[in-house]
């Protein structure tokens, strides 16, 4: 088997938290690598994120990626958070951009993602392993793709060890990405996000807001089979399994999976893998 990630969330309410639990034992017998927990941008939520990696690290026996998000965080703040990460011996950091949630207009003293990796390597040397974002269908807000790949290749210059794309289920945009930033001097590790598929409605939703294509075939059988959970979630599980086989047979080094804190659509992907 390939090296294989999960991502969570911070859950907000104890049924949340349940249903993190539920997934997290689900999923651990499976022998990630790692696990990342998303960063909660804004306020309060920042405190989120590292109760949470805390509690996936003590409790369920995890190693742990927290998300360093531009958003919303001061310098201090994060220095703050990279300062306990570091004591409590977490090895990795995923390093990113973020959304602006709706309401903020400003970001935290950060713009872009690689000038917050120049500030964790500057505040803890070598002490993380750093990922960062990809984009093999170029990022939402990018001009045009050639400034996308120069972004990309920035936060490498910066610091960062290795990559986790967004979720895509074209295979030949991720080939194409990899020889582009290849071609730009970049050997770091690009790991596909890999986003099981569940709920179609919800799919649709997620893309059309982060950019990423679902392919026309995959939409017109996903749509024959309407509210039908099970034909969708089995159909779903075949179409991500051939994807992520045809990405393991070109070299990715990896499988990152969105869980979206559920385990079960996870599992039937690796199960056929």
């Amino acid at each position: 088997m390939p090296p294989i990630s999960f991502e969570f969330f911070p859950p907000k309410t104890d049924e949340q938290r349940t249903q993190l639990d539920r997934a997290a034992s689900a999923l651990k017998p499976l022998a990630p690598d790692y696990v990342s927990v998303t960063f909660g941008a804004g306020g309060s939520t920042l405190s989120y994120t590292s109760e949470t990696v805390q509690h996936l690290h003590q409790q369920h026996g995890l190693d742990v990626a927290p998300h360093l998000s531009c958003v919303g965080g001061t310098r201090a703040e994060l220095a703050q958070l990279l300062s306990g990460y570091r004591a409590a011996g977490y090895r990795r950091i995923v390093a990113l951009r973020g959304d602006l949630p709706s309401g903020m207009a400003t970001t935290g003293d950060f713009r872009y993602a690689a000038e917050l990796v120049r500030f964790i390597r500057e505040h803890s040397g070598d002490h993380f392993h750093i990922e960062v974002a990809a984009y093999p269908e170029m990022h939402p807000q990018a001009d045009d793709a050639l400034v996308d790949l120069r972004h990309f290749k920035a936060k490498v210059d910066a610091g960062a060890n290795g990559a986790i794309t967004q979720y895509f289920y074209n295979a030949d945009a991720y080939f194409r990405f990899v020889d582009d930033v290849q071609r730009l001097g970049v050997n770091i590790p690009i790991v596909p996000g890999i986003m099981p598929i569940s709920n179609y409605t919800q799919l649709k939703r997620f893309s059309e807001s982060c950019g990423a294509e679902i392919p026309r075939w995959i939409a017109k059988r996903m749509q024959a089979h309407g509210d039908d959970a099970e034909s969708v979630r089995a159909l779903g599980a075949e179409v991500v399994a051939q994807l992520c086989r045809r990405l393991l047979d070109g070299g990715a080094p990896g499988l990152h999976f969105y869980t979206l804190n559920r385990a079960k659509t996870t599992q039937l992907v690796l199960q056929q893998l």
